[in-house]
């Protein structure tokens, strides 16, 4: 029996049958990932196990990866970018110490794009991951990282974040389940920001179960963070039930238009077909602010880097270079020369586009009016959830693309989000579990959306059509 192949619930039944100990389940994971990692580079660096649950009763004591922008007291943490290398936190992030206190075994720290800014976990200072069901092709990002370690069984689960749908896209391309739960449901304490109105942390895993398992253990109120949303948290596990009889479920019109591919739209198709089976009742609506979707996100989005950003100067952590002659004056040459060796390509980018939204001049034209525009996209939700109770779509126009393919076409690599950015932007919750495969054995993501802390809908659809289906037992051969 391969051990690091079992979902998490499975493991802990074994555990408590004492059929398995936790330290077997670490070595099984420990052993896929010294013999696979090397081709898939899910992690940046591995971890330590020694003591990883003294910090409370070993009661979910289950293998786990961290994205690397998510902070771990003592453990190196980058974003995957030069900026920040050798800096070690000197806390943990919220998230982390409620892993603590479970028992909680840390495999090490995912890779990503750097500063989760990317779609394909390209954006790397150390590198690409590779897709674990195609080694020529993107995990997806900027989670890549932590969704190549669950589908290629180097980790039983992980924590993504997700800001534009870097959580539910790497999901998709990788035929596992990923969460972004609703603004406010998740500290975002210890997470280091990308766009601190967009940002969630949320699980990656392999079946919907694990989902509403790890989502219970992560979210709730916490004082360290304002955004945070004092609202209790259900049982999730409640909501996994067989049954959608008499549940509403809207399919928007703008998300089945041109530029999906036809394997896409056929899985997705027959989706709702199984789900109408089961006693679901779909109906079409509008969503009809989605063609600007893209647009408001990165406006909003760069902005927020831009200003987010700013603090990575060589002064304090991090990378710090000073220039061999003097050009300017002595501070003013080492913040250049730090962050011109220390940002990659898409950083300067984004940081680039931030900084001319939000200048003088320019701030009515392009940042408030993204916001304006946001609105209206959260308003198109509100409506629709006046007479549903979810929303179903695709989670990514295509499948998995080769690695390299959309590199030199930033716009290109922008659109693989076109499905996921409106969840972040109205602040709901969205759920992508695997609804099938290409002719090329490649998964395809089916997205699942509801109002505001309404993550129960999302678990009793997704549970659903995950029991009514065989695709969430399909795993990658390594």
């Amino acid at each position: 029996m391969n051990i690091n192949q079992l979902t998490a619930r499975e493991i802990l039944d074994l555990i408590e049958k004492k059929k398995a100990s936790p330290g077997e389940v670490y070595d099984s994971v420990l052993r896929q990932v010294k013999a696979a990692d090397k081709e898939i580079h899910a992690y940046v660096r591995v971890h330590d196990a020694a003591g990883a649950n003294s910090a409370g009763s070993p009661s979910v004591p289950v293998p786990i990866g961290i994205k690397d922008n998510i902070c771990v007291t003592g453990v190196e943490t980058t974003c995957c970018s030069r900026i920040l290398q050798g800096f070690k936190p000197p806390y943990d992030a919220t998230v982390i110490r409620k892993l603590k206190a479970t028992g909680a075994v840390f495999v090490g720290t995912t890779n990503m794009d750097e500063f989760a800014f990317g779609s394909s976990t390209e954006n790397s200072c150390y590198g690409p991951t590779r897709n674990p069901w195609d080694r020529s092709r993107v995990p997806g990002g900027s989670s890549g990282g932590s969704a190549a370690a669950v589908a290629g069984h180097e980790a039983i689960w992980a924590l993504g974040s997700d800001t534009g749908g870097s959580i539910r896209q790497p999901a998709a391309f990788c035929g596992v389940v990923g969460l972004k739960p609703t603004y406010g449901r998740v500290s975002r304490y210890g997470l280091i920001a990308f766009a601190s109105s967009l940002d969630q942390i949320g699980p990656i895993t392999k079946d919907v179960t694990d989902s509403a398992l790890l989502l219970g253990i992560i979210a709730g109120y916490d004082e360290y963070d304002s955004t945070s949303a004092d609202v209790p948290v259900p049982d999730y596990t409640r909501a996994l039930v067989n049954d959608v009889k008499g549940l509403r479920i809207g399919i928007p019109k703008e998300y089945f238009v041109e530029g999906i591919e036809a394997q896409v739209k056929r899985a997705v198709m027959a989706s709702i077909d199984v789900l109408k089976k089961c006693g679901a009742v779909f109906e079409e609506v509008s969503l009809p602010h989605t063609e600007y979707a893209i647009a408001a996100y990165y406006i909003v989005a760069t902005a927020e880097a831009s200003s987010n950003l700013a603090r990575y100067d060589g002064v304090q952590y991090g990378l710090r270079r000073q220039p061999k002659e003097e050009r300017k004056s002595p501070l003013i040459d080492m913040y250049e020369e730090t962050r011109d060796l220390g940002f990659g390509p898409e950083a300067k980018r984004r940081i680039m586009l931030g900084t001319y939204s939000l200048s003088s001049g320019y701030y009515d034209d392009y940042y408030l009016k993204g916001l304006k525009v946001r609105t209206l996209i959260k308003q198109d939700f509100d409506n629709v959830f006046r007479k549903c109770d979810a929303i179903l779509t695709p989670t990514a126009p295509t499948t998995a693309f080769k690695i390299g393919e959309k590199s030199d076409d930033p716009l290109s690599m922008y659109l693989s989000d076109v499905y996921t950015i409106s969840a972040n932007l109205s602040g709901i919750p969205a759920i992508s579990v695997p609804c099938g495969f290409s002719t090329e054995g490649l998964p395809v993501g089916l997205q699942v959306l509801a109002k505001p802390f309404a993550e129960e809908t999302l678990f009793r659809v997704a549970y659903t059509y995950e029991q009514n289906t065989p695709w969430h037992k399909k795993r990658a051969s390594l």
